[in-house]
């Protein structure tokens, strides 16, 4: 792993002369900041209990079904297109380096725009002047949760990308795939058959998989290790998957 440092600068630094990162990033904040004005419309009109920040977690999945796969689509299966990547493996890096390379420099992107996002809050705290408005509880463990969740989200990404030579192909594999998970989870935990005697372990296992409990929890300050284990495993089985699926096409090519 010794080449991984120079390989997530390099990655950083393509993100950052690449335009479409600055659109992309601004977009994310428009529509965020766009989000976040709602709810404090709401706020005042009607007072509220739940506090701002929690409510404002609570649209995580939206930009994550659109963030994710223009930030991951690119890494590995523009490389197979163009090529560059049989290239690259012929320099005296490996396959899990240049995978983690980019994983990394996507995920360091994620954090960063969503890390902007504080912003809001500051601004909200800096002129409201009420310290009840903004409960930091919620805040720490919703960007906690972001921050967790994204390790898992970025991972599926980066696994759709080495699936196909087509960034469009790879962008539409990732959505589905994150869809899947953190929407229809959510429906199947709902199926009236998986109630019957002989589907209870796939019960339990959709019911540990429930990603808008996990934000539910951790926005109350419950930050439960099963769910740590679960984001975690994810995400290095999704890597090991990448990996593996990079040294397959590269076989077969």
């Amino acid at each position: 792993m010794k080449h991984f440092f120079t390989l997530l600068s390099h990655e950083i630094r393509m993100l950052l002369v690449n335009p479409g990162t600055y659109i992309a990033a601004t977009a994310f904040l428009v529509f965020m900041g766009f989000i976040f004005t709602g709810i404090l419309e709401s706020y005042s009109k009607t007072p509220q209990e739940t506090p701002p920040a929690q409510v404002f977690f609570q649209f995580f999945w939206l930009p994550v079904f659109f963030m994710v796969p223009l930030l991951t689509m690119k890494c590995l299966a523009e490389e197979r297109r163009l090529g560059t990547i049989e290239t690259l493996l012929t320099t005296p890096v490996t396959t899990t380096e240049v995978v983690l390379g980019k994983y990394a420099a996507a995920y360091c992107l994620y954090v960063v725009l969503w890390g902007a996002t504080g912003g809001f809050f500051w601004i909200l705290h800096r002129f409201a002047g009420d310290a009840r408005i903004l409960d930091s509880g919620p805040l720490v463990g919703g960007y906690l949760f972001i921050s967790v969740s994204g390790l898992l989200f970025i991972a599926v990404g980066v696994f759709a990308s080495s699936l196909s030579r087509n960034q469009a192909v790879a962008g539409i594999l990732c959505f589905t795939m994150l869809f899947a998970l953190i929407i229809g989870g959510r429906f199947l935990q709902e199926a009236q058959w998986l109630d019957r005697e002989a589907f209870t372990p796939v019960k339990a296992a959709v019911d540990y998989a429930q990603i808008f409990r996990h934000y539910e929890d951790f926005t109350r300050g419950v930050v439960d290790t099963r769910q740590l284990l679960f984001y975690f495993s994810g995400t290095v089985l999704a890597l090991i998957f990448s990996i593996l699926g990079v040294e397959a096409k590269l076989l077969h090519s």
